[in-house]
This record gives C-alpha cells, structure tokens and sequence, in this order.
C-alpha cells in the first residue's frame, strides 16, 4: 500500500469515525428526550391522582355532619355542627400521599353572585365595588343580559351576535341562555381578562361570582364586596362580619330578612393541586353540592381539569 492509499484510509476511517460519532450522540439525545417524556408522563399521571385525591379529601369534610359554615381573614373554610362549634380540619396544605403531596380549598360557592339569576343592579354594584367605571358597567350589564335573553335584540350598551361577536376574530354566537360556567362571562362585550382574573392592585370578577348557586347569598361567607352587591350599607356590612367572626349566624335575623340572604349552604368549590418534587403537576377546580340523607350524597355540578 502506497502513502497515498494509506493516506486515504486514513481519512476514510476518520469519516467513519465521525459519522458513528454523531449517530451516536443523536441516538443518546433521542433516548434522553425519550427518557425525559416518561418522566413527565409519569409525573403528570401522579400529580392528576393527587389532585383527585385532594378534591376526594374536601368532600370528606363537606359530607360531615355539619350545619353552617364560616370562612377565616384567610379564606379558609371552617364547618360547625349543630352546636355551632367548629368541627376539626382535616389537613390541607402539602399532605404526603403516595410518592408526592396534595393541597386543596374548600371555598362556599353560595358566598358568591350567581350572574344567572342577579339582577342587573346587583351585577352593577358589584362591578362598582370592584372598581369599574359607569361606562364600562353598563356595558357588561346590557351585555350580560343580552347574552341570557332569547332574543337578538341589543339593549343600549349591549352586544349581540350580528353586531358585535359575529364580527370577532374568531366569530361565535351569543348564548341566547344561562351561562354554563364563569369563565363564559370572557366571552361578554366588556369583560376583559384584566377584569375576570384580576391584577395585580384589584382583585378578579371570577372571584365573586357564579353560576351554580340559588337566587341568595350566604351570609356568613359572602365577601363584603358580594353583601355590597345585594344592598347592604357598610355599617350592616360590618356588623355581619363582626358578628360571624364569633360564631356563624344559625338563621337570618329578621333584620336582615327579605334581603336574598341565607345561613346554609349545600354548594361548595374545591380547587385542589397535586404535587411531585415539590412542583406542582396537576389542578383541579370541582363544584359539588351536599344533597341531604343518610349518608348525605355529593353530586359534582362542574369540573375542570384531570379526570
């Protein structure tokens, strides 16, 4: 063999060589993608069964043997039996179970508006409360009802579907019935993002309201801001919550009567996470409702999220 043929070969190994090189880091970076997919699979799979587990938890608490409840500075749901004296919490935040954690809030889903069944003035008080203009709050009020009305006729300021949705990027129809969930409400002339979820000084619409509610409001959970919306002045405001804080109303004072508002509740949002390596994996928000009975039944009106 010549120096040039050895040469030559040279540089044909080398080629070999280099070739094998990349198949060869192509194929470890394949099965590190690979590898990584499984694991995040895997994770997605745990933390959606912490979640439930989570969601499972809650509705443990809501079926017992309770007859009011009341909710803390922190938003936290506290049940009370027939003695009015609180029943103990099962734990909530960050429980160990099965190779990761779960947390979840119980919150009182007849705390909340229901923008079904309000009335015009109580959405606009409510939108007041939160800080929106008058020119906006008619908007979203006209709007509101034009989405619930059977007819395609728009009020002053509202929107149906020939004049406004139908022209949208993505162009839909209005519902021409009763909303389905409250994130619905982003799809009403007026309700921006900002608005429903909230910033950073202002808390959300989606906070307030609902749409799996009776015509009344719970008085010893309903947020200030909702009291706000069904009337009641500041003093009466403040005497409510001073005197909830003590112990939850066992009826509604006759006072108070007349007025849309309630001391049960059977309608409850659980809106609970599922975590791995302290990250959370999973959500899942469910609204369920305690039908009396022995045992008392649950029934989920809603879920989002796993299932």
């Amino acid at each position: 063999m010549t120096r040039d043929d050895r040469g030559f070969a040279l540089v044909v190994v080398l080629l070999v060589l280099a070739l094998v090189s990349v198949v060869g880091a192509e194929f470890a970076y394949s099965m590190r993608l690979e590898a990584a997919a499984v694991r995040a699979y895997k994770t997605g799979v745990i933390a959606g069964h912490l979640a439930e587990t989570g969601v499972e938890q809650a509705i443990r608490e809501i079926v017992a043997d309770s007859t009011a409840v009341t909710e803390d500075d922190d938003g936290r749901l506290t049940f009370y039996d027939r003695n009015r004296a609180p029943l103990p919490r099962l734990p909530r935040e960050k429980v160990e179970f099965g190779g990761g954690q779960y947390s979840y809030r119980i919150t009182d889903e007849e705390g909340r508006l229901n923008v079904n069944t309000a009335t015009p003035g109580r959405v606009d008080r409510l939108l007041l409360a939160l800080g929106v203009d008058k020119s906006a709050r008619d908007t979203i009020v006209d709007s509101l009802q034009d989405w619930k009305d059977p007819n395609d006729e728009h009020r002053l300021n509202g929107a149906e579907s020939e004049d406004t949705y139908l022209k949208r990027a993505v162009p839909y129809r209005a519902k021409n019935g009763h909303l389905d969930s409250v994130t619905e409400l982003l799809q009403v002339k007026g309700v921006t993002p900002a608005l429903f979820h909230g910033e950073k000084d202002r808390p959300g619409l989606a906070a307030y309201v609902t749409t799996r509610s009776p015509n009344q409001v719970n008085m010893n959970t309903a947020d200030p801001l909702v009291l706000r919306a069904f009337g009641l002045s500041d003093a009466e405001i403040s005497e409510i919550v001073q005197t909830r804080r003590a112990a939850p109303y066992a009826q509604v004072p006759g006072k108070f009567g007349g007025r849309s508002l309630s001391a049960t509740t059977s309608t409850f949002r659980v809106e609970a996470e599922g975590l791995v390596d302290g990250r959370v994996g999973a959500r899942v928000t469910a609204i369920v409702q305690k039908k009396a009975g022995n045992p008392p039944a649950i029934i989920v009106l809603e879920w989002s999220g796993l299932r």
